[in-house]
């Protein structure tokens, strides 16, 4: 396959702008209620928060509307997502939210970008999930050594993407299905 017919996009509709406001919002309100869930069961199992760190909750809905709203609204939920999150319930905790904040917005927008290129869902989950991880990377990377932050160590960086694998393989399972499905929602309605 050409790369030209990889990029081509595909006939998708773009959303009113109400529909956009309205899955960005929906995303923050997912962002803060999903982790929840996994803070709940890893308190009650004891794991505290190993199961966040693992199954990165708070990505799924970033990532999902970025996919199917495109990158506004992908962008706006991932910065306003995590600080909601944290106004809420103080998590993440206050040495990672910035940084949180940056990489979920590029995810946010990312997905968005690619939205409408023409390939697999699963490609565009993973294309997003690099880019984030760079990106979250360049921002620990520039803390620590531009700004001399010594509360975030360059160690994380590796550890986050070592303690998130599962997280990022259960973004290739569910997202392609969440988007078929709610596309495949939208053409029947049409």
């Amino acid at each position: 396959m050409s790369t030209t017919a990889i990029l081509k996009t595909s006939a998708n509709k773009r959303l009113s702008v109400k529909a956009q406001t309205f899955a960005t919002f929906a995303a923050i309100v997912g962002a803060v209620a999903v982790p929840q869930i996994f803070h709940i069961l890893g308190a009650v199992s004891g794991l505290d928060n190993a199961l966040g760190e693992t199954f990165l909750p708070m990505h799924l809905p970033i990532i999902l509307v970025g996919l199917l709203a495109g990158p506004y609204a992908g962008a706006i939920a991932g910065l306003l997502g995590p600080l909601a999150s944290f106004s809420l319930s103080g998590m993440p905790r206050i040495t990672m939210l910035p940084f949180m904040m940056i990489e979920l917005g590029a995810y946010g927008l990312f997905a968005g970008l690619l939205r409408n290129v023409k390939m697999p869902t699963i490609a565009k989950v993973f294309t997003t999930q690099v880019v984030g991880r760079v990106v979250r990377s360049i921002a620990i990377l520039l803390a620590v050594y531009a700004l001399g932050n010594e509360s975030v160590q360059v160690a994380s960086i590796w550890m986050s993407i070592t303690a998130g694998i599962f997280g990022l393989v259960l973004q290739w399972v569910l997202l392609p299905l969440l988007v078929y499905r709610i596309e495949g929602l939208k053409k029947y309605e049409s």
